[in-house]
Formats: C-alpha cells, structure tokens, sequence
C-alpha cells in the first residue's frame, strides 16, 4: 500500500514486520536486514551484531588486515545504499529489522578487539549497550539524520564508544 508524498512520489506505508519475501524482493533488503537477521521475532539489532563473529572468523581465518578494512568499508558502504532504499520500502527510515548498522559497526569493534573470546563477549555487551541507550550524542544524530548514512553512523559512533571503553579499561588494569 501506498500514500503520496509532498511531491506527488509515492511513499510506502510503514510495514510492521518485514516477510522472508520481502528480503529477498530487492538486494538492497537482503543487505540491509542483515542476510535476513532482521528477520528475528523478538532483538533484530542483537542477531544482527551476532552477524559479525562468523564474518570477523573467517577473516582471522582466511585475511589479513587489508581484508578486514575492506569488508568494512563494503559493508558501511553498501549499508548506506541498503538501508537507504529498506528504510524507504519499509516505510520507515530507521526501522529496527535494518541491521546492517550493527553488523559493519561491530564487525569494525572486533577488527580493534582481536580474536580473544573474553574481550569478543565484553565488546559484544558493551556495544548492544551504547547501541540500544544512544548516549550523546549518539541520541540526537540518530533523531536528526533519517536517511541510510544516519542509519549506519550512529552505530558506527557506538563502536567508538566501545572502543574507548575498551581501550580506557585495558590501560586501568594494565596499570593496576
């Protein structure tokens, strides 16, 4: 179903939860729900970011550093463009099936973690935190910019946040 937009385009009605059709009706919704986490019934962006370990393993496994820069520049990139035309399709600009965000986000937090599994699950925790709390100004971007870069950038700002912390608590207990 459709309305008119100011300018006479068509513009979808929100949809209340996107179908395994609609994933695979457009490479832009595949991509942007996260290869169909997305999809989950009950903490979308949680499934989303738990994307990231197989992906951040077969990178340890199989790429070096370039690899890693790589996938992430490509998934921000196609994320933008993905949540872009999914926000649209959905009705919604930031609708919490896209989880593209959390996927290229977290994938960026374990590239900077590395592969111990203790730091993997604290960064995991502390990201979904900053993520489902938006601290400033992580709150007032994503309130501002409703479009696929304000999609991705807010997650990409609680990676930085995470990382901090990280990095912050490393130093404390290396000092201790």
């Amino acid at each position: 179903m459709q309305r008119q937009a100011a300018r006479g385009r068509p513009v979808a009605m929100p949809i209340a939860a996107p179908s395994p059709a609609f994933l695979i009706a457009h490479p832009a919704h595949f991509i942007a729900l996260g290869f169909g986490a997305g999809l989950a019934p009950v903490m979308p962006g949680t499934a989303g970011t738990l994307v990231a370990f197989p992906i951040a393993w077969a990178l340890d496994a199989y790429g070096g550093d370039l690899a890693w820069i790589v996938a992430v520049a490509v998934l921000v990139g196609a994320g933008i463009w993905a949540a872009q035309v999914t926000g649209r399709d959905l009705g919604v600009p930031d609708h919490g099936a896209i989880v593209i965000d959390e996927v290229a986000a977290f994938l960026l937090v374990l590239f900077f973690v590395g592969p111990d599994p203790r730091k993997q699950v604290l960064a995991f925790v502390l990201f979904r935190a900053f993520d489902i709390f938006k601290p400033p100004p992580i709150r007032a971007l994503d309130a501002a910019l409703k479009n696929g870069i304000g999609v991705m950038l807010d997650d990409v700002l609680a990676a930085g946040y995470t990382l901090i912390v990280m990095a912050v608590g490393q130093r404390v207990l290396a000092a201790a």
